[in-house]
C-alpha cells in the first residue's frame, strides 16, 4: 500500500465496461507526513476521496480485490482516506490540522 495525495480528477467517457460509474483521481506518492515524493498516475476512487486529500492506495492485484474492481484492468485503487500519520510516536500529519492551516 501506498501513501498518496489526490492532485486532481480524471474524467473519460470512454473507457472498460467494469469502470463506468467508477471516479478516476490523479493521485501523487507522498511520504507518511504528506510531501510529494513521487509522479502522479490514476487510481479508482472506492472511497469518496476528494481532491487534495491524503490517501491510501493499493496497487497491484491487491487494488482488484474490492468488490467493485473484481475483474476490472485496475493498477490502483483508493482504499482509505487517512486521517493522521505518527513516526516514532509524533505526529507528521493530521487532517484536521491541515484543514485549519
Amino acid at each position: 500500500m501506498l501513501i498518496c495525495r489526490t492532485t486532481g480528477t480524471v474524467v473519460s467517457t470512454v473507457k472498460h465496461e467494469r469502470l463506468h460509474g467508477r471516479k478516476l483521481l490523479l493521485v501523487r506518492r507522498c511520504s507518511p507526513d504528506g510531501k510529494p515524493v513521487g509522479e502522479p498516475f490514476v487510481a479508482v476512487d472506492t472511497v469518496g476521496a476528494g481532491e487534495g486529500e491524503l490517501v491510501i492506495v493499493a496497487e497491484g492485484s491487491a487494488a482488484r480485490e474490492l468488490d467493485g474492481t473484481r475483474s476490472a484492468p485496475v493498477d490502483a485503487t483508493i482504499i482509505g482516506i487517512i486521517d493522521s500519520t505518527a513516526i516514532g510516536g509524533k505526529l507528521s500529519f493530521a487532517k484536521s490540522r491541515e484543514a485549519g492551516a
